[in-house]
Protein backbone atom coordinates (compact mmCIF):
# COMPACT_ATOMS: atom_id res chain seq x y z
CA UNK A 1 0.00 0.00 0.00
CA UNK A 2 1.31 3.45 -0.88
CA UNK A 3 0.13 6.85 0.26
CA UNK A 4 0.51 9.15 -2.71
CA UNK A 5 1.94 12.65 -2.46
CA UNK A 6 -0.23 15.73 -2.90
CA UNK A 7 0.41 19.20 -4.26
CA UNK A 8 -0.85 21.02 -1.14
CA UNK A 9 -0.58 20.41 2.60
CA UNK A 10 -3.93 19.73 4.19
CA UNK A 11 -3.45 19.70 7.93
CA UNK A 12 -5.48 22.08 10.04
CA UNK A 13 -6.99 24.49 7.56
CA UNK A 14 -9.41 25.97 10.12
CA UNK A 15 -13.01 26.78 9.33
CA UNK A 16 -14.51 29.06 11.96
CA UNK A 17 -17.86 27.42 12.48
CA UNK A 18 -18.29 27.29 16.24
CA UNK A 19 -19.97 30.04 18.22
CA UNK A 20 -17.82 32.02 20.68
CA UNK A 21 -17.83 31.04 24.31
CA UNK A 22 -15.79 28.76 26.56
CA UNK A 23 -16.69 25.10 25.95
CA UNK A 24 -16.58 22.53 28.69
CA UNK A 25 -14.68 19.85 26.80
CA UNK A 26 -12.67 19.88 23.59
CA UNK A 27 -12.04 16.79 21.47
CA UNK A 28 -9.98 16.36 18.30
CA UNK A 29 -11.04 13.70 15.81
CA UNK A 30 -9.66 12.57 12.45
CA UNK A 31 -11.48 10.69 9.70
CA UNK A 32 -9.18 8.60 7.50
CA UNK A 33 -9.71 6.28 4.57
CA UNK A 34 -9.35 5.80 0.84
CA UNK A 35 -10.80 8.06 -1.83
CA UNK A 36 -14.55 7.92 -2.35
CA UNK A 37 -15.53 6.12 0.85
CA UNK A 38 -17.70 9.02 2.05
CA UNK A 39 -15.55 10.69 4.71
CA UNK A 40 -16.66 14.26 3.92
CA UNK A 41 -20.29 13.21 3.60
CA UNK A 42 -20.14 11.55 7.02
CA UNK A 43 -18.72 14.66 8.69
CA UNK A 44 -21.25 16.99 7.09
CA UNK A 45 -24.08 14.58 7.94
CA UNK A 46 -23.04 14.60 11.60
CA UNK A 47 -22.64 18.37 11.85
CA UNK A 48 -25.61 19.52 9.75
CA UNK A 49 -27.88 16.44 9.46
CA UNK A 50 -27.81 16.99 5.67
CA UNK A 51 -26.55 14.50 3.11
CA UNK A 52 -24.52 15.71 0.15
CA UNK A 53 -23.59 12.95 -2.24
CA UNK A 54 -20.93 14.59 -4.41
CA UNK A 55 -17.84 16.41 -3.24
CA UNK A 56 -14.88 17.91 -5.00
CA UNK A 57 -11.64 16.18 -3.98
CA UNK A 58 -10.60 18.10 -0.89
CA UNK A 59 -7.22 19.13 0.44
CA UNK A 60 -8.40 18.45 3.97
CA UNK A 61 -10.73 20.65 5.98
CA UNK A 62 -10.89 21.13 9.71
CA UNK A 63 -14.48 21.44 10.89
CA UNK A 64 -15.07 23.12 14.28
CA UNK A 65 -18.43 22.97 15.98
CA UNK A 66 -20.04 23.05 19.40
CA UNK A 67 -22.19 19.98 19.93
CA UNK A 68 -24.32 18.82 22.83
CA UNK A 69 -23.58 15.37 24.17
CA UNK A 70 -25.62 13.99 27.08
CA UNK A 71 -26.23 17.47 28.44
CA UNK A 72 -22.64 18.67 28.07
CA UNK A 73 -21.41 21.17 25.53
CA UNK A 74 -18.36 19.89 23.67
CA UNK A 75 -16.15 21.70 21.18
CA UNK A 76 -15.45 19.16 18.46
CA UNK A 77 -12.77 19.55 15.83
CA UNK A 78 -12.93 17.02 13.00
CA UNK A 79 -10.08 16.75 10.51
CA UNK A 80 -11.17 15.55 7.08
CA UNK A 81 -8.35 13.96 5.05
CA UNK A 82 -7.93 13.48 1.31
CA UNK A 83 -8.42 10.05 -0.21
CA UNK A 84 -4.76 9.68 -1.18
CA UNK A 85 -4.48 5.94 -0.66
CA UNK A 86 -3.85 3.26 -3.26
CA UNK A 87 -3.15 -0.38 -2.53
CA UNK A 88 0.01 -1.24 -4.47
CA UNK A 89 2.62 -2.90 -2.29
CA UNK A 90 3.34 -3.88 1.27
CA UNK A 91 5.45 -0.73 1.52
CA UNK A 92 3.76 2.19 3.27
CA UNK A 93 4.96 5.71 2.69
CA UNK A 94 3.14 8.10 5.00
CA UNK A 95 2.85 11.76 4.13
CA UNK A 96 4.29 14.18 6.67
CA UNK A 97 0.96 16.01 6.67
CA UNK A 98 -0.94 12.81 7.39
CA UNK A 99 1.49 11.96 10.18
CA UNK A 100 0.94 15.39 11.72
CA UNK A 101 -2.79 14.87 11.53
CA UNK A 102 -2.50 11.50 13.28
CA UNK A 103 -0.32 13.05 15.98
CA UNK A 104 -2.79 15.92 16.47
CA UNK A 105 -5.95 13.83 16.78
CA UNK A 106 -7.20 12.08 19.91
CA UNK A 107 -9.72 9.73 18.30
CA UNK A 108 -10.04 8.16 14.86
CA UNK A 109 -12.58 6.87 12.38
CA UNK A 110 -11.13 4.51 9.79
CA UNK A 111 -13.67 4.41 6.98
CA UNK A 112 -14.00 2.05 4.04
CA UNK A 113 -16.78 1.46 1.53
CA UNK A 114 -18.48 -1.92 1.50
CA UNK A 115 -18.57 -1.56 -2.30
CA UNK A 116 -14.78 -1.19 -2.67
CA UNK A 117 -12.56 -3.99 -1.39
CA UNK A 118 -9.36 -2.00 -1.91
CA UNK A 119 -10.63 0.64 0.52
CA UNK A 120 -11.09 -2.15 3.07
CA UNK A 121 -7.47 -3.19 2.52
CA UNK A 122 -6.38 0.36 3.35
CA UNK A 123 -7.66 0.11 6.91
CA UNK A 124 -4.96 -2.11 8.41
CA UNK A 125 -1.92 -0.02 7.34
CA UNK A 126 -3.64 3.14 8.57
CA UNK A 127 -4.42 1.46 11.88
CA UNK A 128 -0.81 0.33 12.25
CA UNK A 129 0.45 3.84 11.60
CA UNK A 130 -1.90 5.30 14.21
CA UNK A 131 -0.64 2.80 16.78
CA UNK A 132 2.96 3.76 16.01
CA UNK A 133 2.15 7.38 16.75
CA UNK A 134 -0.21 6.57 19.66
CA UNK A 135 1.16 3.39 21.27
CA UNK A 136 -1.33 3.74 24.12
CA UNK A 137 -3.94 1.10 23.27
CA UNK A 138 -6.60 3.24 24.93
CA UNK A 139 -6.58 5.72 22.02
CA UNK A 140 -10.04 5.10 20.50
CA UNK A 141 -10.22 3.88 16.90
CA UNK A 142 -13.52 2.90 15.25
CA UNK A 143 -13.65 0.99 11.97
CA UNK A 144 -16.62 2.02 9.85
CA UNK A 145 -18.01 0.26 6.80
CA UNK A 146 -19.90 2.97 4.91
CA UNK A 147 -22.50 2.78 2.10
CA UNK A 148 -24.39 -0.07 3.75
CA UNK A 149 -27.44 0.84 1.64
CA UNK A 150 -25.67 -0.40 -1.53
CA UNK A 151 -26.06 -4.08 -0.75
CA UNK A 152 -26.35 -5.00 -4.43
CA UNK A 153 -22.78 -3.73 -4.97
CA UNK A 154 -21.25 -5.17 -1.79
CA UNK A 155 -17.64 -6.36 -2.08
CA UNK A 156 -16.81 -6.50 1.64
CA UNK A 157 -18.91 -8.76 3.84
CA UNK A 158 -19.90 -7.55 7.30
CA UNK A 159 -18.13 -10.53 8.87
CA UNK A 160 -14.85 -9.39 7.26
CA UNK A 161 -15.12 -5.97 8.86
CA UNK A 162 -16.05 -7.51 12.19
CA UNK A 163 -13.18 -9.99 12.04
CA UNK A 164 -10.64 -7.24 11.30
CA UNK A 165 -11.99 -5.09 14.13
CA UNK A 166 -11.80 -8.01 16.57
CA UNK A 167 -8.20 -8.72 15.57
CA UNK A 168 -7.29 -5.07 16.12
CA UNK A 169 -9.33 -4.65 19.29
CA UNK A 170 -11.52 -1.93 17.77
CA UNK A 171 -15.23 -1.27 17.52
CA UNK A 172 -16.83 -2.01 14.13
CA UNK A 173 -19.99 -0.55 12.64
CA UNK A 174 -21.65 -0.59 9.23
CA UNK A 175 -23.61 2.55 8.39
CA UNK A 176 -25.32 4.29 5.51
CA UNK A 177 -24.49 7.98 5.46
CA UNK A 178 -27.19 8.65 2.88
CA UNK A 179 -30.01 6.75 4.60
CA UNK A 180 -29.22 6.75 8.31
CA UNK A 181 -28.42 10.12 9.88
CA UNK A 182 -28.80 8.68 13.39
CA UNK A 183 -26.28 5.94 12.71
CA UNK A 184 -23.70 8.52 11.64
CA UNK A 185 -24.40 10.61 14.74
CA UNK A 186 -24.07 7.55 16.96
CA UNK A 187 -20.60 6.82 15.55
CA UNK A 188 -19.29 10.34 16.18
CA UNK A 189 -20.97 10.68 19.56
CA UNK A 190 -19.52 7.37 20.74
CA UNK A 191 -16.05 8.48 19.64
CA UNK A 192 -16.48 11.82 21.42
CA UNK A 193 -17.42 10.01 24.62
CA UNK A 194 -14.42 7.68 24.40
CA UNK A 195 -12.03 10.61 23.88
CA UNK A 196 -13.62 12.49 26.79
CA UNK A 197 -13.14 9.46 29.05
CA UNK A 198 -9.50 9.20 28.02
CA UNK A 199 -8.97 12.90 28.72
CA UNK A 200 -10.49 12.46 32.19
CA UNK A 201 -8.16 9.54 32.95
CA UNK A 202 -5.17 11.56 31.72
CA UNK A 203 -6.12 14.52 33.92
CA UNK A 204 -6.44 12.23 36.96
CA UNK A 205 -3.01 10.70 36.25
CA UNK A 206 -1.43 14.16 35.94
CA UNK A 207 -3.00 15.29 39.21
CA UNK A 208 -1.70 12.20 41.01
CA UNK A 209 1.82 12.68 39.66
CA UNK A 210 1.81 16.35 40.71
CA UNK A 211 1.11 15.52 44.37
CA UNK A 212 4.35 15.74 46.40
CA UNK A 213 4.36 13.15 49.19
CA UNK A 214 4.51 14.69 52.66
CA UNK A 215 7.74 13.88 54.48
CA UNK A 216 7.32 11.56 57.42
CA UNK A 217 7.47 13.12 60.85
CA UNK A 218 10.51 12.05 62.85
CA UNK A 219 9.87 9.29 65.37
CA UNK A 220 10.88 10.95 68.65
CA UNK A 221 10.95 7.70 70.59
CA UNK A 222 13.35 6.20 68.05
CA UNK A 223 15.59 9.29 68.26
CA UNK A 224 15.70 9.09 72.09
CA UNK A 225 16.53 5.39 71.93
CA UNK A 226 19.42 5.97 69.55
CA UNK A 227 20.69 8.90 71.69
CA UNK A 228 20.73 6.70 74.82
CA UNK A 229 22.59 3.97 72.92
CA UNK A 230 25.19 6.47 71.81
CA UNK A 231 25.69 7.77 75.38
CA UNK A 232 25.97 4.28 76.86
CA UNK A 233 28.62 3.28 74.29
CA UNK A 234 30.70 6.36 75.23
CA UNK A 235 30.48 5.56 78.93
CA UNK A 236 31.81 2.07 78.28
Amino acid sequence: MRLLSMSQPFLLAPIAECAPGPPGVQVRLAVLGARGVGKSAMIVRFLTKRFIGDYEPNTGNLYSRLVHLEGDRIAVQIQDTPGCIQVQEDCVQVLDSLSRCVKWAEGFLLVYSITDYSSYQSVLPLYQHIRKVHPDARTPIIIVGNKADLLHARQVQAKEGLQLANELGSLFLEISTSDDSQGVCDVFQYLCKEVSKLQHVGNMDRRRSSIIPRPKSPNMQDIKRRFKQALSSKVK
